[in-house]
C-alpha cells in the first residue's frame, strides 16, 4: 500500500496552485480546466501528494478558524527561517516559530486562503529528504 494524496475543497484550486508552484517550488501533475478544477500538486520527486479541487456539493471549509493543530499539512524545508521570510512575504501569516531542544525548527503559516501548512527542518529528517 503506498500513499497517493489528500485533497482538499477550497474556493480558487487554480490560484493555489499557482502560490504553491510559484512560492513553494511544487509542481502541477494533472490538472483540469472544467469541474473541480482538480490540480494535483506533487514535490521534486515527481510524486503526486496533494490535490487542490473546488466541489461545491460539499461545503469549503474555514480553514481560517481553525486551528492549526485540527489540520496542517507539512513540508520539508532545509531552511526554514528564510522559507518563512519568502513566504510571509508572499502573502502567507505566520502563526507560530519553534526552535525545539534537539535545533529542530518547526514553522506554522497560513497560505493566503487560510490553510495552515508547516515547515520542517529537522535536526535529523525522516528518512528520503
Amino acid at each position: 500500500m503506498k500513499f497517493e494524496h489528500f485533497a482538499l475543497n477550497v474556493p480558487a484550486p487554480r490560484e493555489m496552485a499557482a502560490w504553491y508552484v510559484a512560492h513553494l517550488g511544487l509542481q502541477i501533475l494533472r490538472s483540469s480546466d472544467t469541474g473541480s478544477l482538480a490540480h494535483f500538486l506533487g514535490d521534486d520527486s515527481g510524486r503526486v501528494f496533494f490535490e487542490l479541487y473546488h466541489n461545491p456539493v460539499a461545503p469549503v471549509p474555514d480553514y481560517a478558524a481553525q486551528n492549526p493543530l485540527t489540520f496542517h499539512f507539512a513540508l520539508f524545508a532545509p531552511d526554514a527561517k528564510a522559507l518563512r521570510a519568502a513566504l510571509v512575504a508572499a502573502g502567507a501569516t505566520l502563526l507560530s516559530e519553534d526552535t525545539l531542544a534537539d535545533g529542530s525548527v518547526l514553522v506554522m503559516l497560513r497560505d493566503p486562503w487560510g490553510v495552515a501548512l508547516q515547515l520542517c527542518q529537522r535536526a535529523r529528517p525522516f528518512p528520503g529528504f
